[in-house]
Parts: structure tokens; C-alpha cells; sequence
């Protein structure tokens, strides 16, 4: 039955002392260099953990690091909760490492220590033949412990300088596994506030189609401060409305949020799209935190056969006709919110059954080291299959200006007037 040996002491490689293969050719330095060439060594190794917040790539790098120190194979235990892995990340060959439920043995006796034992870095298998050498070095920083590194090596035995290094390597990477959680955590809960702060705009009136999509920067779920919103006004009328708020993160996303409850009361009133920008404005600028943001209003009258425009800082929309020819409307554009400089304009424009208005925030166009005016010059000179809806509209769209691949948050939407 396999016993634990627990390490009596922690010191790096005495000169003289056997070392790791890749930690001998320091030792063929002069003596005084020696010490200096072997702590090169670890800082490279520990240089190499913790490159990304990414969990399962810090583990695979804690492993091949541990390989190239002291060769043999090494492997990682993660532990959530109460719950604890499997081998992963294997570096080597696995039929090498010793059974799993002694390695969980240890981890699990590191998350709940005796009051009166000694605190120690690694564990050495003593059920291992003597042509074998293997150690479990729990991943522990502060006291929280993640799981382990498992390490084991066939014809040469275990050298005190050697569980040393590998504990080191543990600790650097516990310490970066413990950022990558609590980053994921933040990401989670960006998420979870993401999906709840970008739900369905409210609904038009029946004389008004709409279709929306978003389309968040990167490939992980980040907030952002993009939005999209459509509110009842009197007389068949809706107000659409697209937003940006600077910036990403949590911060942006509370921000938004704040931005579009002011909407939603001051639109209430039924003011005119400039009048609301000004209030909006208002508002904002009274809140020192409060990030800056661009807002393009849009008021569609189906019955008048019109759209009234009003823009805080945001670009124009597109105006798509039944042909599928595609041009900008201008309009005025003030200040973004949040300045308290004021000055927003209305422009109205008509809007025919049949026509097609897409209001979009900047990530759908901008493009790096771009004039913005080419940009928005390419999204004009999309031409549109005739009597396509409007899903099929966007789909076109985010396909023909790459969206997907956009490096900023992309809103847009789209609505169509018809007789009811």
C-alpha cells in the first residue's frame, strides 16, 4: 500500500547535487556562476506559465515546463469545488504516471490540512518501483488549492532539488489559475447581465417591421455598451433608436443600461427625436461617471410616409429601396450624450412602403486605419436582392462587411413600413 512521504525541506539545486537534465549545463559553468545559471533556468520555466487568463492553457504550459526541468511526464488534477479531474494535459507518456486515486488523495488531504500538520509542497509516491520516481505537488494559492501537478519519471530516482522545482512551478501556475477563475467569474457575470440588458426591443406598431442583431467583439461573451430600442409612439408612430456607449465591459454595459431607461421615460412624452436627445443629454452630463455615448433616434410615421432623424455623434443610416439600391440619409449630427453641449437637430426624410431604414452602431463599418467615409461608402454600395425580407437584409449585410469578424461590438437594425 502506497505511503506519503512528505518533503522535510525547500531549497533550490546545491552545487554538486543531481539536477534536472535541462539544469545540468548550468552546472558546467564555473562555481561561481552556477547558482546564477540555474535560477535563469527557472525564470524561463516561469516565465513560459500564465501567458493567457485561460485555465486549460495554464495548466498544459505548467506541465511542459515541468517536462523540460526535469523530464519524465507531467500532468494536471483541476479541481472545482468538491469535484476533482481526471489526468489532463498530459506531457509524456502517460502509462507512466501512477494510479489517479492517489494523486486525488492528495488533493483532496491538501484542501483539508490537519490544525497540527506542517505545511508541505509535495507529496513523493512511495508505492513506486525504485526504477520510478513520482510526486504530487498540489496547486494551492493562499488556501485555496485547484487542483495538482502530477509528475513521474521511469530509471532515475527523485532528487530533492528536483521537487523543489516542480513545487515552484505549482505555486507560479495556482496563482495564475486563480486569476483565470476569477476572471472567467467576471466574464460569467458579464454575460448573464449582457443577456439581460440586451433583450428584445419593445414592440412597434403593426404598420412596422423590424429584425435586430447583435454581434459581440471578440469569440468570448464580453458586455458591451451597443443597443438597440423601439418604442410606441402616439398616432402610429415608433421610435427606433441605436446607442453606443464607449467603451467595453461592465462598466459600458451599466452605463447602456442607464442610457436606455432614460430613453424609455423620456420618449414617453412624445417629444420630438432632438428634444429627447436633449434631455438625454442632460440627464447624462449631471453624472460625472457616466461614460459618453452616440444615439441615433429615428421616428417612423408610416401614415405621413416619413422618418424623422436626430443623431448624438452617430452615423447615418441606410435607406434601402424596393430595387435594392442603397444610399445614407444625411442629417445633422450633434454632440454624444453626456457632454451637456446640447445642440441637436431633427431632419425629416421620406420613408415609402417598401423601403427599408437600417440603423447601425460603428463596430459594423469602422475598420482599422480606414477613413471612415470609405466605410460607410462600401456598406452604400451593397446592393440588395429585391423582395428579400428583412432577416435576409441583414444576413447580407453582416456577411458583406465581414461582421463577424469585427473588432467592435456590432448593432443593427432594421425596419420596413407597409400598408396595414
Amino acid at each position: 500500500m502506497a505511503r506519503w512521504i512528505p518533503s522535510r525541506r525547500r531549497h533550490l539545486p546545491a552545487d554538486g547535487e543531481a539536477v534536472p537534465p535541462t539544469t545540468r549545463a548550468a552546472q558546467a559553468a564555473p562555481a561561481g556562476d552556477a547558482a546564477g545559471a540555474r535560477l535563469t533556468v527557472l525564470r524561463d520555466a516561469l516565465a513560459g506559465i500564465g501567458t493567457t487568463l485561460d485555465e486549460p492553457t495554464t495548466c498544459a504550459e505548467l506541465t511542459r515546463a515541468a517536462v523540460r526541468l526535469a523530464g519524465g511526464t507531467a500532468a494536471v488534477l483541476r479541481r472545482t469545488g468538491q469535484t476533482i479531474s481526471g489526468y489532463e494535459e498530459i506531457t509524456g507518456d502517460a502509462d507512466v504516471l501512477p494510479g489517479v486515486r492517489w494523486a486525488t488523495a492528495v488533493t483532496r488531504e491538501a484542501s483539508t490540512p490537519a490544525l497540527d500538520a506542517a505545511s508541505v509542497p509535495w507529496r513523493e509516491y512511495a508505492g513506486a518501483p525504485r526504477t520510478r520516481a513520482a510526486l504530487c505537488a498540489p496547486l494551492t494559492s493562499g488556501e485555496d488549492v485547484y487542483g495538482a501537478l502530477v509528475w513521474a519519471r521511469s530509471g532515475e530516482p527523485l532528487h530533492p532539488g528536483e521537487a523543489e522545482l516542480l513545487s515552484v512551478l505549482a505555486e507560479r501556475a495556482a496563482s495564475h489559475i486563480r486569476h483565470a477563475r476569477a476572471y472567467e467569474q467576471v466574464n460569467r457575470t458579464a454575460g448573464d447581465l449582457q443577456r439581460a440588458l440586451l433583450a428584445e426591443p419593445g414592440r412597434p406598431h403593426p404598420n412596422l417591421d423590424i429584425a435586430v442583431r447583435y454581434l459581440p467583439a471578440g469569440r468570448q461573451t464580453v458586455v458591451g455598451g451597443d443597443w438597440c430600442e423601439t418604442v410606441r409612439l402616439h398616432f402610429g408612430r415608433t421610435l427606433l433608436v441605436v446607442g453606443d456607449v464607449m467603451g467595453h465591459g461592465l462598466e459600458a454595459a451599466v452605463d447602456m443600461n442607464a442610457y436606455r431607461s432614460s430613453l424609455r421615460y423620456i420618449a414617453s412624452a412624445d417629444l420630438p427625436a432632438h428634444r429627447v436627445l436633449r434631455q438625454m443629454d442632460e440627464i447624462a452630463s449631471r453624472e460625472a461617471d457616466r461614460r459618453p455615448a452616440t444615439c441615433l433616434l429615428a421616428s417612423v410615421d408610416p401614415g405621413r410616409r416619413q422618418v424623422t432623424l436626430a443623431s448624438a455623434g452617430h452615423l447615418p443610416p441606410l435607406l434601402i429601396g424596393p430595387d435594392g439600391e442603397a444610399t445614407l440619409l444625411p442629417l445633422p449630427v450633434g454632440p454624444p450624450l453626456g457632454t451637456g453641449l446640447g445642440g441637436y437637430e431633427s431632419a425629416t426624410h421620406p420613408l415609402a412602403v417598401g423601403e427599408t431604414l437600417v440603423l447601425f452602431t460603428d463596430g459594423l463599418v469602422e475598420r482599422r486605419g480606414e477613413d471612415i467615409d470609405d466605410s460607410l461608402a462600401r456598406l452604400a454600395a451593397v446592393r440588395f436582392p429585391t423582395g428579400d425580407g428583412l432577416d435576409e437584409v441583414l444576413d447580407t449585410i453582416l456577411g458583406r462587411l465581414d461582421a463577424r469578424y469585427a473588432e467592435d461590438d456590432v448593432a443593427v437594425l432594421a425596419a420596413r413600413p407597409y400598408s396595414r
